[in-house]
């Protein structure tokens, strides 16, 4: 048995890639995990146990628990100090710097990439621009940091021996972004911790985390103008004081709640509600796991996940303009067309994302890639 150590960004914020992470701890149960970060909620910690976890020099620094993408430019060096010079396998689950952990050529690395850092490379304007900072000098002192942030990554990615992405849009950023090829696995989703639901009630979801690209203030917006159907927006993050000052009466605002109060949510929803470009969307395929049809910007991996009304067996309607009025047509056209969503279709759409399979394809990757003859 080869001595493993897997390599994760920071553990703060309980999302989709601490999902994936769970599903590789399991398949891998005497790995070492390094993580930059540890600030994972006592209740949410069970998968991490009988697991070594070696954090960074960053975990020792002033308020890192709530501000520590303030310590983005300072995370490439800081990946670089972990010594995992003992392993024979490095397996990096990464967003942002994960895999930038030094190896060497006698060591396998391979990374499974929920997306090159969005906020570096082909997102960065519009960051910019959420963040106000456009014309401001701060502005161009963050565009400096990115730029060489971005020259890291590259380096970066050069110590990777294979990729694995989350979707295929995510395979076609890594291939724009690093000239290299990807093999898709998409991300597990626990299914049989849904039921299916097939009465539905008069309020539509959205559970997020409220940061800018997340398009949360889109949806607020869009149905701030339909005062006559219900939102219920559920997430935190640093927009979320500034997001619901906005709202109307007919919108509800909810912290992240525990999961068995987010899984009833998303049973009872007429439809789950999504506005971002997702790099996968492992929520989405939740809400139908459910029975519950998805309202989705019709970009990136959302276009894998969710069968539109000109497929057979739909599940859910997208829109192809971020903005408050195209979400509005298309809950026009759901309220019209929702007839033809079958929550049983929903339901079999989500069974092809089990657990069961990213772990079978995962293992598979680990071989071929062992055995030196990795297709992708």
């Amino acid at each position: 048995m080869k001595k493993v150590a897997i390599i994760h960004d920071w553990l703060i914020v309980p999302g989709g890639s601490e999902k994936v992470l769970a599903q590789l701890l399991e398949l891998f149960p005497q790995a070492d995990l390094f993580t930059l970060l540890d600030y994972f909620p006592r209740q949410q910690r069970q998968f991490l146990a009988g697991h070594s976890i070696t954090t960074s020099i960053l975990q020792s620094f002033p308020l890192a628990r709530r501000y520590y993408r303030y310590y983005i430019p300072l995370m490439p060096l800081a990946v670089e100090q972990f010594d995992v010079s003992s392993y024979e396998l490095v397996i990096s689950c990464s967003h942002a710097v994960a895999k930038g952990v030094l190896t060497s050529p006698d060591q396998l690395h391979l990374s499974y990439v929920h997306t090159p850092m969005r906020y570096a490379w082909d997102m960065q304007h519009e960051y910019i621009r959420e963040m106000g900072l456009e014309k401001s000098p701060l502005g161009w002192i963050l565009r400096w940091i990115l730029h060489h942030l971005r020259e890291w990554d590259l380096r970066a990615a050069n110590g990777v021996d294979y990729f694995a992405a989350n979707s295929n849009f995510i395979a076609r950023r890594i291939l724009k972004t690093y000239r290299r090829p990807a093999r898709v696995i998409y991300p597990p989703v626990d299914i049989q911790a849904f039921s299916l639901q097939e009465k539905k009630e008069n309020f539509y979801l959205a559970v997020s985390r409220i940061v800018p690209y997340k398009k949360i203030n889109l949806i607020v917006e869009a149905f701030s103008q339909m005062p006559e159907k219900k939102l219920v927006v559920i997430g935190e993050g640093p927009m979320q004081k500034k997001i619901q000052a906005k709202g109307k009466a007919n919108i509800q605002f909810l912290p992240a709640q525990p999961a068995d109060v987010l899984h009833d949510y998303l049973r009872r929803a007429r439809a789950f509600v999504i506005a971002a470009q997702e790099d996968f969307g492992i929520t989405p395929v939740e809400a139908q796991a459910c029975g519950t049809p998805v309202i989705a910007f019709g970009r990136g991996g959302a276009c894998e996940t969710i069968r539109p009304l000109s497929e057979p067996d739909p599940t859910g309607i997208f829109f192809f303009e971020q903005s408050a009025s195209a979400l509005q047509q298309a809950v026009f056209i759901f309220e019209r067309e929702m007839q033809k969503i079958a929550p049983e279709s929903c339901r079999r759409n989500a069974e092809r994302f089990s657990r069961e399979r990213f772990q079978q394809e995962f293992c598979a990757f680990v071989d071929d890639a062992l055995g030196g003859h990795l297709s992708l």
